[in-house]
């Protein structure tokens, strides 16, 4: 996720503070319910975390509580929860003797002879009177459910609500990431109302004729995949010299882009004897046979650490084999490195430093696929995998100006993968770029890469078998093409030019805010899959403050029937757009974050291609060659991923952004200066 999607749903969130009621009632609702979730009162682990904090090195903390960030508004705010903490632990009366504290987000309470300190604040604790607790209770549940807008109960029958989901909750919830035991509330994406699955052959890929192997290494690392495949295939190169290649960029690069986690320099070695070694024999396994490729750190590779991005597991091995890694190995790839993710999958801050664009290493590559487009962009590999919820790999890929796919949702399995939600996160391709999809250099090899990882993974009971065409043979002349008014209008000219019928068109909707549901749908899903995570206390320790941790707090508080309908809104917003799809694919603003959310709601697949560049802000007198690239995305039906990649491959097969190198050399230089001056 990047900054500017924090600050939009940040402006959500505040935007839906200004009318929740009185603050009295939203406090009691938090006291209430952060009381029955357990984080209340005594807890050790969090305690033991508290008192690790740099503000309170000599705290003795026995009282430990988390506060949503719409709490810290005011400092009246503030002194409100600390008077209903005081009344939730039997006192009426708090006495404050010092100003309001704020600007903080968890409050940690100390007791000492009948006093409770706040941040160096302390106030005293008057019990009340024997009997009055009964009603306090009641009346603060009463708030609760005001605020919760549930107020629909007598105090009596409100005494017997809030209960917990306790019996069953460690078999599921004791072990992080949602590796094992998946929902049985499967999202299909599917729109035909068909229940037959249509499994499809293989695409027939076109051959890169005439291709040579250059003189120069730069020039190697730069090109595609089907290009490399053809120097493998036709003996020019080997795949043991391709993996030296490409382990070489990696370590010299990776210096200044901070894109890798792992080097898997002794796995891919031997991955790559065993390709030329086929070949000798005379196998060979396709187009992969030998290239080398990355992964994004969240998916599991037996013997090899994946860290998810987070200090907390940073030092985790999986003893599995992630779906998408098998599918690639068994089609020859090798496996180089693994790439940086963003700390559990979100932005591009990791426990090792933050990801950088390659374009311009001023700027960060946004995102939590940040290893796989910043690698594939400088030419580290010739392709990568990265993954999506929101805007993960659509956001890196147009920063660092790769070609990526986000295919339907379903089509590539997840075993062996993070996961945050179990019906957004999806597989992606980067081609210079959780669905787990392809980032690559060009369509083409995007097309290439997702017909060998798609299909039914038997552990992962929402992917299917998406029945795609050859993307290679569509007719793109038979295709009515809708523009977006945010559309990039060289990507129109070109597809007209080519015999594409092209007019405007608008998708239209009725659901008011898709990011709500979005956000409902992602927040609670990650909760429950690091429900130990936080409860444990690890929250504290992770990478930066204001992502999981202030999101997971919220989910916290989430009611289930919210929750469901959110589903429910989210089930009309894909017959809306079902029924407002009328063309065969539109083209629009890849990283508009309306579009972003409801794409990954539905499970619509698109296309990320670079179509220019523009001059960065403020540019230094003496020139440069950094640069700010543009994208536009191609948009498809669920199902229809072939009909998005056809387009732009024609798109890609008439002009050369996808071409262009980034300075990465010059940046690598003056970092190196950079960093040999004296502090």
């Amino acid at each position: 996720m990047s900054p500017s999607q924090r600050q939009a749903r940040g402006d959500t969130a505040r935007g839906s503070t200004a009318h929740r009621g009185s603050s009295t009632a939203l406090l009691a609702a938090v006291v209430v319910l952060l009381s029955a979730a357990g984080f209340l009162g005594s807890a050790p682990a969090a305690a033991a975390a508290a008192t690790r904090r740099r503000h309170h090195p000599r705290a003795m903390v026995t009282k430990y509580i988390y506060v949503p960030p719409f709490l810290c508004l005011s400092p009246s705010l503030s002194l409100s929860l600390c008077e209903l903490f005081a009344v939730s632990s039997g006192a009426h009366k708090l006495e404050l003797n010092t100003e309001d504290p704020t600007n903080f987000l968890s409050f940690i309470f100390t007791e000492k002879k009948g006093c409770l300190s706040l941040f160096g604040v302390e106030a005293h604790l008057v019990k009340p009177a024997i009997g009055e607790e009964e009603d306090d209770k009641a009346l603060h549940l009463k708030d609760a459910l005001d605020f919760l807008d549930a107020n629909i109960f007598n105090i009596s029958k409100a005494l017997h609500l809030l209960i917990p989901f306790r019996a069953d909750r460690k078999l599921v919830a004791s072990e992080d990431g949602g590796l094992h035991n998946p929902s049985v509330l499967v999202f299909n994406s599917d729109w035909s109302k068909s229940k037959v699955q249509r499994k499809t052959g293989g695409f027939n890929y076109p051959l890169a004729a005439g291709a040579k192997r250059p003189i120069n290494e730069e020039d190697i690392a730069f090109m595609s995949v089907l290009e490399l495949g053809e120097l493998i295939r036709t003996k020019q190169i080997t795949s043991q010299e391709l993996a030296r290649i490409f382990l070489t960029r990696l370590k010299r690069y990776n210096r200044v882009l901070e894109a890798v986690v792992t080097f898997t320099e002794d796995l891919a070695h031997s991955q790559a004897k065993k390709a030329d070694e086929l070949l000798e024999r005379g196998t060979y396994l396709g187009p992969l046979h030998g290239i080398p490729y990355g992964l994004k750190d969240i998916i599991s590779v037996p013997m090899y650490k994946t860290t998810w991005g987070s200090v907390t597991f940073k030092d985790q091995v999986l003893d599995m084999e992630a779906w998408v890694y098998k599918r690639l190995r068994s089609a020859g790839a090798v496996l180089v490195g693994k790439l940086v993710s963003g700390s559990l999958a979100y932005d591009d801050i990791w426990f090792g430093g933050r990801t950088r664009n390659p374009w311009n290493i001023k700027e960060f590559s946004t995102g939590s696929s940040a290893g796989p487009a910043a690698c594939t962009s400088a030419g580290m590999v010739p392709f990568a995998i990265g993954s999506e919820t929101a805007g993960s790999l659509t956001y890196p890929a147009a920063r660092c100006g790769v070609t990526t796919l986000r295919p339907t949702f379903g089509t590539v399995g997840r075993t062996g993968v993070m996961s945050i939600s179990e019906s957004l996160v999806d597989i992606s391709i980067d081609s210079i770029s959780l669905h787990a999809w392809p980032v690559c250099r060009t369509a083409a090899d995007c097309a290439v890469i997702i017909d060998l990882i798609r299909g039914r993974d038997p552990d992962d009971p929402s992917s299917r078998e998406v029945s795609l065409e050859d993307p290679f043979h569509v007719d793109i002349t038979k295709l009515r093409v809708g523009y977006l008014k945010d559309a990039e209008m060289e990507v129109v000219h070109v597809l007209a030019s080519k015999g594409v019928k092209v007019f405007p068109f608008e998708l239209s909707y009725s659901v008011e805010s898709v990011q709500s549901i979005l956000n409902f749908t992602m927040d609670v899903d990650m909760l429950a899959h690091f429900d130990n995570w936080q409860r444990s206390g690890h929250e504290d320790d992770y990478e930066a403050q204001d992502q999981w941790p202030v999101e997971l707090r919220r989910a916290r508080l989430v009611p289930a029937v919210d929750y469901i309908q959110a589903q429910r809104a989210r089930g009309k917003l894909i017959h809306e757009v079902r029924k407002s799809f009328t063309v065969d694919a539109f083209i629009g603003n890849a990283t508009d974050w309306e579009k972003v959310c409801m794409g990954n709601l539905v499970g619509m697949p698109v296309v990320v291609v670079p179509t220019g560049f523009k001059e960065i802000d403020d540019p230094p007198k003496a020139g440069t060659r950094r640069r700010t690239t543009v994208t536009s995305g191609i948009y498809a039906p669920p199902d229809h991923d072939h009909i998005a990649l056809a387009l732009a491959m024609a798109y890609q097969s008439a002009t050369d952004h996808h071409k262009q190198r980034p300075p990465i050399d010059e940046e690598l230089d003056e970092f190196l200066v950079c960093h040999s001056c004296p502090n």
